[in-house]
């Protein structure tokens, strides 16, 4: 997919004829994964590329920013990352992030239109949402952008909501679902298990540190760090997770892990990611096969991704080194009894699959 970060010094390889769909895309939830579909038939049509515009910062953000109101700013699902690579997966041609800035936000939507789709963009095809608004003051409506489609030589279509067992799919309702620790009512909604993806970055030490203050320990609670680069992440606590990329083989099968998505309330003062929003993955078991591939368990640069399949709890704030140790053996021996129950549930369908098959 090719990305185009901003439009207002556009060269000549920016996109320029497409089958467009406009929003923030948080997620990437069945109902935008919809919207991709039809749109891709669309273009097919037209003979043109299909194209999401998109915008970061959230403009919700933004605007909690100017009225200094940190509380209007939206949890965030997904980070700019993980966005793009769903929108990839979901077959578009090219993506364009719009800075949302006060340029931005003060365009009328009549220039939004001149400027953006027809000029910058030559737009065949526009796909919008039901609540679809646009331009400075959300001024700017499905009706005005049709009639704006019926004289300037494009088309325009509204898809209504999609829903998905009578509940409406929204980034709305992602968020919700992530706030209440409902994994599997966010992987409906997603039509996949919510992950988080990334590079691996250095942490705060912390698996050696318990490691040196149990003896025999081993490697303690190593963890293979990612930062979420938003400060106001839609989920957070442990969890059980599946943690994909560490081998070499693309095929094989991800490691179960725990993790902690959160600011560390356990924090030391000497952390290196302070103030930052880290999701801190332990994985509960090494296969031998990977300790030539990353020796000592060292994975920084890394790519990887890691699903968070079941909550644990929220985090928690430990008063001594001692006290977090038990607090993550606990944890981890939660995640092996989570898992040891996922696996013998998929051995019984498998058995009722193969006598009824």
């Amino acid at each position: 997919m090719k990305i185009l970060r901003g439009l207002w010094n556009r060269d000549a390889a920016a996109p320029h004829g497409c089958a467009l769909t406009i929003g923030n895309f948080d997620g990437v939830h069945r109902g935008h994964q919809a919207m991709l579909a039809l749109l891709q038939n669309e273009a097919r049509h037209r003979g043109v590329p299909t194209c999401a515009l998109t915008f970061e910062p959230h403009p919700r953000d933004f605007f909690a920013a100017v009225h200094r109101k940190p509380e209007l700013a939206p949890a965030r699902i997904a980070t700019l990352r993980d966005k793009l690579l769903e929108l990839e997966r979901c077959g578009v041609d090219q993506c364009v992030v719009l800075p949302f800035n006060a340029r931005l936000a003060a365009l009328p939507p009549q220039a939004f239109i001149d400027d953006i789709l027809v000029k910058a963009l030559g737009v065949k095809y526009v796909l919008v949402g039901d609540d679809f608004r646009f331009g400075a003051q959300r001024a700017g409506d499905y009706a005005l952008l049709d009639s704006a489609g019926q004289r300037l030589g494009f088309d325009v279509a509204r898809m209504q909501s999609y829903e998905v067992h009578g509940i409406r799919v929204s980034s709305s309702a992602v968020r919700e679902a992530l706030a209440a620790g409902d994994m599997d009512r966010t992987a409906a909604l997603l039509g996949r298990p919510y992950s988080i993806s990334g590079h691996v970055v250095h942490g705060r030490q912390l698996g050696r540190q318990l490691a040196e203050s149990r003896p025999g320990a081993g490697d303690g609670f190593r963890t293979l760090n990612l930062r979420f680069a938003h400060w106001k992440p839609a989920a957070s606590g442990i969890f059980a997770v599946h943690v994909h990329g560490l081998h070499p083989d693309p095929d094989a099968p991800p490691l179960n892990g725990v993790a902690n998505l959160g600011i560390r309330p356990s924090l030391d003062p000497d952390d290196v990611n302070g103030g930052r929003v880290l999701l801190e993955t332990h994985c509960l078991d090494w296969p031998a096969e990977l300790a030539a591939h990353l020796p000592q368990g060292e994975a920084y640069g890394k790519i990887i991704r890691v699903e968070l399949l079941h909550k644990l709890h929220d985090e928690l704030k430990y008063p001594s080194l001692d006290a977090l140790t038990q607090g993550i053996a606990k944890d981890c021996d939660d995640a092996r009894a989570f898992f040891a129950s996922l696996h013998a549930q998929t051995r019984r369908q498998t058995t009722r699959d193969r006598i009824q098959g």
